[in-house]
């Protein structure tokens, strides 16, 4: 009878507050509080679509509410500084901090473990250098009509639609004030992106939202007009997104507001859902000549494409594409499968595509071996907060990164994990008026701004210790990984990197991806190899 004990009480009470109204009318508040749980129990108990409720009437809803509330609980009270689910605290402060231009030195001392595995450090240099200006750039599409030179640490894509307004025009204006790219994510060219004139990286993802024809496949007059605008400095294919590829683009019904569904051309009240393909083309080679013109309807502006890595022999397909028809796009963005998104599957999250070092890798020694890397610029993104993950990452191949959480952290996100449901706290990841009114977008674009710039700051301090002077000369050599407690690697050592224009001399890297699928790949499909058709119909292996 315990399983009813809260029904049972709030009964008991409910009858003796109505015995004594009847001589003390103040008891009939008593009554009346009482009342709610026991018409609750009774509810409870009648209903049959919750075994839970039925058994433990009025108590069930004890445990309901502290499960709705576990997430809040665990990262204000429960998670150490460093836990990082999926960010840390120690991460989230460093980006709040330097938002706000406070202090962000730390006292004491580490609190990371040195002698634990995988910590990772950068030797430093007893001839450091002086470093005065730590607006780092890239040029990418060089002997382009319009090349662009960007800067090593942007904004990543996030669409309006997953944003609110005030959040693109915060991000777009810090972008401006820092003179650095901000990428519209595959919901097309907002009016709040072109406010306040910040540089625009224009993805176009498989909807072809802002190019998109009246049977939803890609339109050229239309792509024109935007892809001129002097706003736009490059366009970048999104073939797939680190957090869910193959799956396409997922913008939930409760966001597609009219506005969203004018700029999108998309029904209103529906899931938003990208096709998982692109319809422009099917095969490598067709890639590449979308690449090339898109290029040619912009008017020469850089053009390359977004993708997280899946089936090897997919990427080296569009590698031999690139060698054999000399078709080059000017930039390729890897995605890490642990980037972010507003909403997707749970397994696509957890166990769908290659993270970003390895899918990194993978990309820049394929270019290297067929002497391209020098024409195509790599971006790369996947979960990139501080100047040691540029740092890092840039000497993993990389030649600037891109952030997504990590802006929205300098907007003040608080990491609530409620970016799917339309009731973001802070007015960052929604589209309803009563809660993104209250982003102030002159204060947030500041945050955006003095995120970017201190950070570009310390990775200065970083090259200067490291006896460096820009960030291109970082590579792997300069990244050290502890791999038990009595041995280190750097990670020139630890990882295969491939010699320059290995694959073109026929000398196939002593590598499993590139020993099983390069040779087999074709720049005319995307089809898996006749071995793997054949493994596929058989569980005889």
């Amino acid at each position: 009878m315990s399983r009813y004990l809260g029904w049972m009480a709030a009964l008991l009470i409910l009858l003796l507050s109505v015995m004594l109204a009847m001589h003390w009318p103040g008891w009939w508040w008593v009554a009346a509080v009482a009342a709610a749980p026991s018409v609750l129990g009774l509810v409870d108990v009648l209903q049959r679509t919750s075994a839970l409720r039925r058994n433990y009437p009025v108590l069930a809803h004890f445990r309901y509410g502290l499960e709705s509330i576990g997430p809040e609980i665990r990262q204000y009270f429960v998670q150490s500084d460093l836990e990082d689910a999926p960010f840390s605290r120690q991460q989230r402060q460093l980006v709040y901090r330097r938002a706000k231009n406070v202090m962000d030195v730390v006292p004491f001392g580490t609190l990371r473990s040195t002698y634990a595995n995988d910590y990772e450090w950068i030797n430093h240099s007893l001839a450091t250098t002086d470093i005065h200006d730590h607006d780092f750039r890239v040029a990418i599409g060089a002997g382009r009509a319009k090349p662009y030179s960007s800067s090593v640490f942007n904004i990543s894509a996030m669409s309006f639609g997953a944003l609110s307004a005030n959040a693109i025009r915060a991000l777009n204006e810090g972008a401006r004030r820092g003179n650095f790219s901000h990428d519209t994510g595959e919901g097309s060219i907002s009016p709040y992106h072109r406010e306040k004139g910040g540089d625009l990286v224009w993805e176009i993802g498989s909807g072809y939202f802002g190019c998109r024809g009246d049977d939803g496949k890609f339109d050229a007059e239309r792509f024109t007009a935007n892809a001129t605008l002097e706003q736009v400095r490059m366009i970048e294919i999104k073939l797939s997104q680190g957090a869910k590829p193959g799956h396409g683009g997922v913008l939930p019904a409760a966001k597609v507001s009219a506005e969203i569904a004018a700029t999108r051309g998309v029904p209103m009240g529906l899931d938003c859902v990208s096709p998982s393909r692109h319809s422009a083309f099917s095969t490598p080679l067709e890639l590449l000549q979308f690449v090339s013109r898109l290029r040619e309807l912009s008017g020469g502006k850089p053009v390359g494409f977004k993708l997280a890595i899946g089936h090897p022999w997919e990427w080296f397909g569009i590698a031999k594409a690139m060698h054999e028809s000399g078709l080059l796009p000017d930039f390729i963005v890897v995605d890490g499968a642990e980037g972010g998104t507003g909403a997707a599957p749970v397994e696509f999250v957890d166990h769908m595509g290659v993270p970003m070092n390895e899918a990194l890798m993978l990309v820049h020694n394929t270019l290297v071996g067929l002497s391209l890397r020098e024409q195509v610029k790599l971006g790369a993104a996947g979960k990139i907060t501080s100047a040691f993950d540029i740092a890092r990452t840039i000497a993993m191949g990389a030649d600037w990164c891109n952030a997504g959480r990590g802006f929205m952290f300098s907007l003040g996100c608080i990491q609530s994990l409620s970016c799917h449901s339309d009731r973001c706290p802070t007015g960052i990841a929604t589209q309803d008026p009563k809660r993104w009114r209250h982003l102030d977008v002159t204060d947030k674009a500041t945050r955006v701004h003095l995120y970017h710039t201190n950070t570009l700051r310390a990775l200065g301090e970083l090259l200067s210790a490291a006896g460096l002077d820009d960030p291109s000369q970082l590579g792997p050599e300069h990244i050290v990984r502890r791999i038990s407690p009595v041995e280190i690697r750097s990670l020139a050592t630890l990882y295969r990197f491939v010699e320059p224009a290995a694959l073109l001399n026929g000398n196939i890297p002593e590598h499993a991806v590139f020993q099983q699928f390069w040779a087999e790949a074709r720049a005319d499909t995307f089809q898996p190899p006749a071995r793997i058709r054949a493994l596929r119909q058989s569980k005889s292996r």
